[in-house]
């Protein structure tokens, strides 16, 4: 008989691809969803808000592993009553969940984290050994949630594994990503100069593949994994292959970075005026231009962990997708 999976978040970016490689795989999945029931790459559905509603009775009947995917995203701009909402749904949620875990006999769990569990690393590039924990309400309540899961695993003897995956991109991509893939569309998005910026990332599909290893390798109870497709890229290599993908020819001239700076700087001037955070200022500057390289040696070591995809090879298929639904 096949192995049950019970999947949070099963219908998010992560986790519809993550059903199909464990159905692809011969596993059962069973859905936790919030809201309304969809249809999916599942065999069963069961509905649940996890920091509001009582979990359902039969959650984990029969459940040999769980993959915790269920949270709430890393806001892209401020937004009031978001720290709380933070800890309700990736902490409190998370403690819950590995409660009833604990109590019902799952053999294993896998919670899907993130690197911003981590503080941010500035231009060095770092694994696991980095243990500086962010100062944002976000980063905390993952490192958080980690910290719970983890304990669970020595408490009642559950497999555990946290995986912190750089960020995710593959068709659908939501998030910064699909951002600049509509601005470069747009034309809106700057030709900067090639700065050498290092930004990790990894595919949706490499995901699923580290989650279900990470829950079936026994080397992987009680770890954490960075989680990356084991390059790096710059910001301008990445507008080059976005407008590659897109047909657009690449510009003979940059704009320096020295002027965004200057601009950057206005639009904090701006937002300190108004009271409210401009569409283009320090914050927005750095993501664009600064780096965030992560190491995923040790999951390639110790799980076997090989990427098949890269970013450059990938944007075709996400600029497309991100078009398609203007």
């Amino acid at each position: 008989m096949s192995s049950l999976a019970l999947v949070t978040g099963a219908a998010g970016f992560v986790g519809r691809p993550l059903c199909e490689t464990l159905r692809q795989r011969g596993y059962r999945v069973r859905a936790l969803l919030r809201g309304e029931p969809q249809t999916g790459p599942w065999d069963e559905v069961l509905l649940c808000d996890l920091p509001a509603d009582d979990l359902p009775a039969p959650l984990m009947k029969g459940v040999d592993t769980v993959f915790h995917l269920a949270g709430v995203a890393h806001a892209l701009k401020p937004v009031p009553g978001m720290e709380k909402l933070y800890f309700q749904v990736n902490v409190e949620g998370t403690r819950r969940l590995v409660e009833q875990a604990c109590r019902d006999g799952v053999r294993a769990l896998v919670y899907v984290s993130s690197v911003k569990a981590m503080a941010d690393p500035g231009e060095d590039c770092v694994d696991e050994s980095w243990e500086a924990e962010p100062h944002d309400a976000y980063g905390l309540s993952k490192r958080r949630a980690e910290a719970l899961v983890l304990q669970a695993g020595r408490g009642c003897g559950l497999h555990v594994s946290c995986l912190r995956p750089a960020l995710v991109y593959g068709p659908g991509v939501k998030g910064n990503l699909e951002r600049m893939i509509r601005a470069v569309a747009g034309n809106r998005f700057p030709p900067l100069e090639e700065t050498n910026n290092r930004r990790s990332l990894v595919h949706v599909r490499d995901l699923a593949e580290a989650a279900i290893l990470a829950a079936e390798r026994p080397e992987a109870n009680g770890q954490a994994y960075i989680v990356t497709d084991g390059a790096t890229y710059s910001t301008r290599s990445m507008y080059e292959g976005m407008l590659r993908a897109l047909g657009k020819k690449v510009p003979d001239w940059t704009f320096q970075s020295r002027w965004l700076r200057f601009l950057a700087r206005l639009g904090d001037g701006a937002g300190w005026v108004m009271r409210r955070r401009m569409p283009f200022d320090s914050e927005a500057f750095a993501k664009m231009s600064g780096s965030a390289c992560y190491r995923s040696d040790k999951i390639m070591r110790e799980l076997g962990f090989r990427p098949t995809r890269n970013l450059m090879d990938s944007i075709p298929e996400m600029v497309h997708s991100v078009v398609r639904a203007r």
